[in-house]
């Protein structure tokens, strides 16, 4: 398992992307904030709200300087078949990442050896390549893209504010903390 903040290994996959077949290589990611979105299986119920849902929000990801990598462990023709038929999908402009042999759902611990498909896994990763949070949810429970952005704006500020932390809850533009003794006690 790859722990917080600990590097991500490289990997390198197909993807669906643009109406297109390509690679995806995690050094293409360098210098950039990215999300690993997993997710069990194309065709299905859950899945397409939540694709739906990041796809609605997908200008605020890039805003944010993040790429948003969504990943099942279908190909990535049945990501374009996918794409080609459903209404929700068809708002996916983000890369949509195929693992049919599970080793990237592995990787990340989300693989579920007797369904040969993924729990909903989300991973944020930092410029450098470093986990910096992720969740893992039963498949029956849909995720939401708006704490997604909470929790990546979170990190984005403790990185550029070294020192300062965010309580529970934070938004941005809320108060942090600056951990010291003073606080020990008072909060």
């Amino acid at each position: 398992m790859i722990r917080i903040n600990e590097k991500v290994p490289e990997f390198k996959v197909k993807a669906f992307h643009e109406g297109k077949i390509k690679t995806i290589n995690s050094s293409d990611l360098d210098k950039k904030w990215y999300v690993l979105f997993f997710y069990p299986a194309d065709f299905t119920f859950v899945c397409p709200t939540e694709l739906e849902e990041l796809a609605d929000n997908y200008e605020k990801f890039k805003d944010m300087n993040v790429e948003i990598l969504s990943v099942s462990t279908d190909t990535e023709f049945v990501h374009k078949a996918w794409h080609d038929h459903s209404p929700a999908i068809k708002k996916v402009q983000f890369p949509m990442l195929a693992d049919p042999t599970g080793k990237l759902s592995k990787m990340f611990e989300t693989y579920i050896d007797e369904e040969g498909v993924s729990l909903r896994g989300t991973f944020i990763i930092d410029p450098e390549g470093i986990l910096k949070a992720y969740e893992v949810h039963d498949n029956s429970i849909g995720r939401n893209a708006k704490e997604l952005i909470r929790k990546i704006e979170a990190a984005q500020f403790v990185r550029e504010h070294g020192g300062e932390v965010c309580p529970a809850s934070w938004t941005k533009g809320k108060d942090t903390l600056k951990p010291g003794l003073d606080l020990v006690g008072k909060i």
